[in-house]
C-alpha cells in the first residue's frame, strides 16, 4: 500500500511535469487555431496584387503572420515595397529575442538549430516557455511548429486560390484576422506597467502617424515606443534613488 500511496502522491503533485498528452493537446489547440488564419492571409495577399507563388513563398519562407500581414497590407494601401518590407522586418525582429530565450531552454543540437529557427514565432515560443522542463518544452515546441507550419501554408494556398471566388476581399474584413490573432496572443503578456505603457504609446503613435505618413511607415514609428518608455522609466528610477538631490 505504501508504494501505491507514493505513486498517487507523485501523480497528484501539482509541481509534477504535465503528461505528454496534455502538452500535445495544448500545442495542437494553438497550432490549429492559428494555422487556420492562414486562409485570411492567402486571400488578403492575393487581393493586394501578389501572385500565387509570391503568396505561398511568403508563408513558406517568412512564416510569421504579423509580418506577412503588415507587408501585404502596406502594399495593398499603395505603400513603397521597401517601406513595406522594412515594417515587416521590424515586426519580425522580436523572433530573434524569442530565439535567444529558446536556445537555452530547448538545448537543441547545432545541426537542428537552423531548421528549428524557422519555427521560432509567437505561438511556438508561448507553448514552449509555458512548460516546466526541457523535455516537455521540446515536445510543445515541435508539435506546435509542425502543426502550425503545415496548416498555415495549406490554408494560405487555399485562400490564395479562392480569393477570386470571394469577390471584394475588403468587404469580408479578412485582413483583420491576422492582427486580431496577434493581439490575442500579445494581450496576456501585458501584465506590467511598462508593457502596457509601451503598447499604449505604440497604438497612439500609429494613430497619429497613419493620416500623414505613407503606408508601412506608421509601424516603424510605433517601434519608438519601447525606447521612449524605457528611457522615461530609467530617469524616474534614478530620480527616486535615496540621497538624490531634487
Amino acid at each position: 500500500m505504501r508504494g501505491v500511496s507514493e505513486q498517487i502522491e507523485i501523480r497528484t503533485d501539482p509541481a509534477a511535469p504535465p503528461a505528454d498528452s496534455a502538452v500535445v493537446r495544448d500545442a495542437l489547440g494553438v497550432g490549429v487555431a492559428v494555422g487556420l488564419s492562414g486562409f485570411a492571409f492567402g486571400v488578403t495577399s492575393a487581393g493586394s496584387g501578389l501572385g500565387l507563388l509570391q503568396t505561398c513563398a511568403l508563408s513558406l519562407l517568412v512564416f510569421t503572420g504579423a509580418s506577412q500581414f503588415a507587408l501585404v497590407g502596406a502594399l495593398a494601401a499603395g505603400g513603397n515595397p521597401f517601406t513595406a518590407a522594412a515594417g515587416a522586418f521590424f515586426l519580425g525582429v522580436r523572433n530573434a529575442f524569442y530565439g535567444l530565450r529558446l536556445s537555452g531552454l530547448l538545448g537543441l543540437p547545432r545541426a537542428v538549430r537552423p531548421l528549428a529557427a524557422q519555427w521560432v514565432i509567437d505561438e511556438t515560443s508561448a507553448v514552449a516557455l509555458a512548460q516546466p522542463d526541457r523535455r516537455t518544452a521540446r515536445l510543445g515546441f515541435t508539435v506546435t511548429g509542425v502543426t502550425l507550419y503545415v496548416l498555415w501554408n495549406l490554408t494560405t494556398l487555399i485562400g490564395a486560390l479562392g480569393a477570386s471566388a470571394l469577390g471584394d476581399t475588403d468587404a469580408w474584413g479578412l485582413d483583420a484576422a491576422g492582427p486580431a490573432v496577434f493581439l490575442a496572443l500579445l494581450a496576456p503578456m501585458l501584465s506590467g506597467a511598462v508593457e502596457r505603457a509601451v503598447a499604449g504609446l505604440g497604438v497612439l503613435l500609429v494613430l497619429l502617424a497613419q493620416p500623414v505618413l505613407p503606408a508601412g511607415v506608421p509601424v516603424l514609428v510605433a517601434a519608438l515606443a519601447a525606447p521612449v518608455v524605457l528611457t522615461v522609466r530609467g530617469r524616474m528610477a534614478r530620480g527616486t534613488e535615496p540621497g538624490e538631490r531634487r
